[in-house]
């Protein structure tokens, strides 16, 4: 596509004939078309080379708009935004019958038709080539015999793959997006953030960012001259790479979307978004020590999930860059729901105070709770609960079902009532660190009254989703006494990772343990979600209920096979427990 772009752009042939390929004794021209063929040529012909290219990745090829993009920002077209909108503008005129047209025999350039020569002009036109041939070759001996220079280390790339590299490892072409765009528009996520930071316009630091993200992740683009002392541009011996799991490791494709480039703590800070990931690079100010790059997975983010990122760690805690809609951020500690939330300041440049990080015992957890601006949204604040990765993770709460109430949704767990239900589960959040988690919901599925008028028991599904939407599910039993943590129960099968359980995808659930009362007595209890009619329990014990709750007294052990009931579907298979598993009451 860039030799065609580039014959277009600098045609060799006279004004008025077809670069048609030359036959002797023939005659070659294309095939005429009809009114609608003729009329869509003329619309193409009077387009510029790079608005025909867009027309045919997009009509021909069937590509979606952003693989078009970069497929023409390879071929090198400066502006593949504007060639795409002139081709759907052209799209448009020429209407739905545009893709048959461009399939018919009248633009397919392996069909011409031919027709015989005059006899005299073709022998006219034998002597001209030969004599052409002999001119020819001279000059290629001549060109033979005469030297080449060397290409020197800043030659033109020469493929379309360098020249794509080339251009997403230009400082000078990274996308800043203008400082108000976040308050008037639909997208509110990472390409509503402006660029940021003291330090947006040091070519240098931009430079050698962008040079590490390229070489840190395998790709190979002419060195930049001109680096700092300690930390040369290109130089990865000291680079330390960090990359997210299910995060593509792959150098930048296209020009990335600057973010943030600044001074934090005691490094220089750059962040940056290709649309799916956020890249952060960070090198000590000291020029003593290597430079860090991480790589997280930022795809389909929304007000809450491109919220904060986070721009430093140190022993304080981690500094977060909030989104420019949040207008208020505040810490708490989700073990002490009743404990209000302590504000949390925030430069002028969008950058909090350090988050105190949670100690090993689960002493305390430390959670970012932010509240939306109200000029994109209402009365809305979220929390985050910082997972180690660049990206926090959105905490949601689903309460119990209702009597004859509809199924309940995720809700944001900043009520009274949510950040009790997260003081049970917040202590599991730890084991999570590193993985990926986006968002961490805790359903509440079932409440079971116990015997022995024991109180109440909650069931929980707790479901945390990665980006690429797989997840960590964990089902548990909570006893009334708020002082015992939850009790998880075996999953069907072998494990519970990467199910659709818990989302909307998988709405039902069903599960037992074990439980000792007060008293001593041995129960086998078991729950489901709202639609189960009936639970069934085989094994060590054996009973059938209607309804979605169990309690049968045993003394029996062992695990035990559970199913539900749903209306017009086929059995649930219920979570367990191990053999030496089981709940104990308070």
């Amino acid at each position: 596509m860039s030799a065609a772009l580039r014959a277009a752009a600098s045609p060799r042939w006279p004004l008025g004939r077809h670069p048609l390929p030359a036959v002797l004794g023939l005659r070659l021209f294309p095939r005429a078309g009809g009114d609608d063929e003729l009329a869509l040529e003329s619309a193409l012909a009077a387009v510029a080379p790079e608005v025909r290219a867009a027309f045919a990745l997009r009509v021909l090829e069937g590509l979606p708009t952003q693989s078009a993009a970069l497929l023409l920002a390879a071929a090198g077209v400066t502006a593949p935004d504007g060639a795409l909108r002139a081709a759907e503008h052209l799209r448009t005129t020429v209407g739905s019958q545009a893709e048959s047209l461009l399939q018919g025999a009248e633009f397919d350039p392996c069909t011409v038709q031919a027709r015989p020569t005059d006899l005299l002009r073709r022998r006219h036109r034998t002597r001209l080539a030969a004599l052409a041939a002999a001119v020819l070759l001279a000059a290629s001996t001549a060109a033979l015999l005469t030297p080449r220079p060397e290409a020197g280390p800043h030659a033109a790339p020469a493929t379309a793959l360098d020249v794509a590299a080339a251009r997403a490892a230009d400082p000078e072409l990274l996308v800043r997006t203008p400082g108000e765009r976040w308050s008037d528009t639909a997208r509110v996520d990472f390409t509503a953030w402006p660029a940021r930071g003291a330090r947006t316009g040091d070519t240098a630091l931009l430079s050698r960012a962008l040079d590490a993200w390229a070489r840190g992740t395998g790709n190979r683009i002419p060195r930049r001259t001109g680096g700092r002392a300690g930390a040369r541009a290109g130089d990865v011996t000291a680079l330390r790479v960090t990359v997210t799991p299910d995060t593509p490791a792959t150098p930048p494709s296209a020009p990335a979307r600057l973010l943030f480039a600044g001074q934090v703590d005691a490094s220089a800070v750059v962040l940056l978004h290709d649309g799916g990931r956020l890249v952060r690079y960070a090198e000590p100010l000291t020029g003593q020590g290597g430079a860090a790059l991480e790589l997280a997975r930022a795809d389909d983010a929304d007000v809450t999930t491109g919220a904060a990122v986070a721009v430093s760690r140190t022993p304080l805690g981690a500094r977060f860059l909030l989104a420019p809609w949040i207008d208020e951020s505040a810490v708490r500690d989700l073990l002490r729901p009743d404990v209000p939330a302590r504000p949390l300041a925030v430069s002028d440049g969008g950058v909090t105070d350090p988050v105190p990080p949670a100690p090993g015992d689960c002493g305390r957890l430390p959670a970012l709770q932010v509240r939306s601006s109200t000029r994109i949204v209402e009365n809305h604040s979220f929390l985050l609960a910082d997972l180690g990765g660049l990206n926090p993770a959105h905490l949601t709460w689903t309460p119990p079902p209702g009597t004859g109430a509809p199924a309940r949704q995720p809700r944001e767990a900043t009520s009274a009532a949510g950040l009790a239900a997260w003081a049970r589960s917040a202590c599991a959040l730890p084991d999570l660190r590193g993985t990926g988690v986006r968002a961490v919901n805790r359903w509440e599925f079932a409440q079971q009254t116990l015997p022995e008028r024991a109180g109440r028991a909650t069931w929980t599904c707790t479901r945390a989703e990665n980006w690429d939407g797989r997840a960590r599910v964990t089902v548990a039993w909570e006893g009334p006494d708020t002082r015992t943590g939850p009790t998880p129960v075996r999953p069907p099968g072998t494990q519970a990772a990467h199910t659709a359980a818990c989302s909307r995808f998988g709405q039902h659930v069903l599960a037992g343990t074990y439980w000792t009362a007060p008293s001593g007595a041995r129960y086998y209890l078991a729950a489901g979600s709202r639609a189960l009619t009936t639970v069934t329990a085989r094994g060590p014990v054996s009973a059938t209920v209607r309804g979605r709750v169990l309690a049968v007294r045993t003394n029996a052990a062992g695990p035990v096979r559970l199913t539900g009931r749903l209306p017009g579907t086929a059995d649930l298979r219920g979570w367990g427990e191990t053999e030496e598993g089981g709940a104990e009451g308070s």
